[in-house]
């Protein structure tokens, strides 16, 4: 049977089938996890409800229930890092720059009212009016933070409400980044960060400083007056964090993230992190 559009190869799969949990061999028939993936791809990039996916793939339950035991069992981080390692291993990660930013997506009316005790599992309190919810210019909104590699490669996310501002989450994106290495531990610094005039801070410059890292951030003309020199910011660095928002674009060509759907914070980050994984396979 041919290959499907959105449906991971042989080589492609060969990449993480070992870090997949063992399938149960007793019960009812057990459903390959190339399958349920490749049911995961189909609902990230349609943008469709789970209960609207393709027989082929199985019983949608099924490949639910994988997505969200995934997420929250440490196996989808574990696949996200292991796919990174490679990439870093082969040179693929531009370690030059990384570059940062933010995009807000609209919250649709299922997102309302999930889970946010400890009983049902803790979301992040962001201020917002629930699991990185929140009411921004754009509407009942979540922000997603992102943050690439000097070509654009995705390394990091961080969801918050979408009135919530860029620069209080930097260093939270900033600590996301663990790539692991065959020796020694895994890397997390580049030699440069570059973001927009809502990283205009000083303590965001100076936690840079500590951590031996040049910043590239602009300074606001409006703020930056009295004496004193305004930072400066190396032009050729800022110029190349277009690539984020390159980035941005990409990722909104799947569907099921430009609208915010999962009432979980961490669900809807498990959407974006899959979306990671695609674009690794696909290097």
């Amino acid at each position: 049977m041919p290959r499907r559009r959105y449906e991971i190869t042989d080589e492609q799969y060969e990449r993480i089938e070992h870090l997949l949990p063992e399938v149960e061999g007793r019960g009812c028939p057990y459903n390959d996890h190339r399958k349920v993936i490749n049911g995961i791809f189909w609902i990230l990039r349609s943008g469709a409800p789970w209960r609207d996916m393709p027989k082929r793939y199985g019983n949608w339950k099924t490949v639910y229930d994988r997505f969200r035991r995934w997420a929250e069992d440490g196996t989808l981080e574990s696949i996200v890092r292991h796919l990174q390692g490679e990439l870093d291993a082969e040179g693929r990660i531009d370690w030059s720059q990384f570059n940062v930013d933010s995009t807000i997506v609209q919250a649709a009316r299922a997102a309302a009212g999930g889970p946010n005790d400890d009983k049902k599992g803790t979301e992040p309190g962001d201020e917002g009016v629930g699991p990185a919810l929140g009411y921004s210019r754009g509407g009942f909104s979540t922000k997603i933070h992102l943050l690439t590699d000097r070509q654009g490669l995705p390394l990091g996310a961080v969801l918050s409400a979408g009135q919530r501002h860029e620069s209080a989450f930097f260093t939270d994106l900033m600590n996301e980044v663990s790539v692991p290495r065959s020796r020694g531990r895994p890397r997390k610094r580049p030699d440069a960060v570059a973001g927009d005039r809502a990283y205009d801070a000083d303590w965001i410059r100076q936690w840079c400083t500590d951590k031996g890292i040049e910043s590239a951030i602009p300074a606001r003309e409006s703020i930056r007056e009295g004496p004193g020199r305004p930072p400066t910011c190396d032009n050729q660095r800022y110029r190349d964090r277009n690539t984020v928002e390159r980035c941005v674009g990409h990722l909104k060509e799947r569907r099921r993230l430009v609208v915010r759907y999962e009432k979980k914070a961490s669900h809807y980050k498990a959407m974006i992190l899959w979306a990671f994984v695609e674009k690794y396979l696909s290097r």
